[in-house]
């Protein structure tokens, strides 16, 4: 049975301090939004601006009451979470492959990476109706508009990662007699672990990007949905109360990768 690690009174008091400064910095956290939305409520309440207008906490609380009671919430939350997280999912891996692809062919990496610039600056909003023509106005191509906006972008985070690994490491192992998958799988792959965290970390922003992108063209039925309808409608309430879960669910999204990362991290060090 292993035996606790035990620590010197001085490390103790710097583990206290180093949790304190944490709490502390939580709370501010805490403290900054409370005062934002306090603010956000008299503004709208003492009518310095039109709450019609900015609309107020109250006002989108009360709205997302209303599309709870109703059961349109949990229909348009449910619709717009399975599209990013599918779109995600398939941006990523499709993404971590061709990078991979492009890791062990350097004459296809030299040949493409020249259209993959290219496609990345390329504005994804303006293929809206090739998407239409493509997959007409359902889920379809919601999902397509996702991958879309992550694919190359985690194409090119995970390429920058497996080529950072160290040449010197590279060398090593080859004169040792190890194949190229025994490199891959052996240092490359394992090195490039923090970059395929701060790509998920990325994609997470982009595939809510690419979702309501794409619910904004052809969705009858999401938070985007929701948005476009506000806004034509002038439900400003509305359409402030579908950007708030918006964000909610986005940071709800980061906040699991970031914990997946604690675990790898976690694990690494007891291995």
């Amino acid at each position: 049975m292993k035996k606790k690690a035990e620590f010197s009174a001085e490390h103790r008091l710097f583990l206290r301090r180093e949790k304190q400064k944490t709490l502390l910095v939580q709370a501010l956290r805490a403290g900054v939004l409370l005062l934002i939305l306090g603010i956000w409520e008299l503004i709208a309440a003492l009518q310095i601006v039109d709450p019609f207008i900015i609309s107020s906490p109250s006002r989108i609380a009360k709205m997302i009451g209303q599309l709870a009671a109703d059961g349109s919430l949990f229909y348009h939350v449910g619709t717009t979470l399975w599209e990013t997280m599918l779109g995600f999912a398939i941006a990523v891996a499709l993404g971590t492959s061709v990078a991979l692809a492009l890791w062990w062919s350097e004459t296809a990496r030299r040949v493409l990476e020249p259209y993959i610039v290219v496609l990345n600056s390329l504005p994804k909003i303006a293929l809206g109706p090739v998407i239409i023509v493509w997959f007409g106005t359902g889920a379809e191509a919601i999902v397509f508009m996702t991958v879309l906006v992550g694919i190359i972008v985690a194409t090119m985070n995970m390429l920058n990662g497996f080529l950072a690994t160290d040449k010197n490491k590279i060398l090593l192992l080859e004169s040792m007699g190890a194949s190229k998958w025994q490199i891959l799988r052996k240092l490359v792959i394992p090195s490039a672990l923090p970059d395929f965290i701060g790509m998920l970390k990325i994609c997470v922003g982009m595939a809510w990007i690419g979702s309501i992108m794409g619910e904004y063209i052809v969705s009858r039925a999401g938070l985007g949905y929701l948005i476009v309808y506000g806004g034509q409608v002038f439900k400003l309430d509305l359409v402030m109360a579908a950007t708030f879960i918006l964000c909610v669910l986005a940071a709800g999204m980061y906040a699991l990768v970031a914990l997946a990362e604690k675990l790898i991290v976690k694990g690494n060090r007891r291995g």
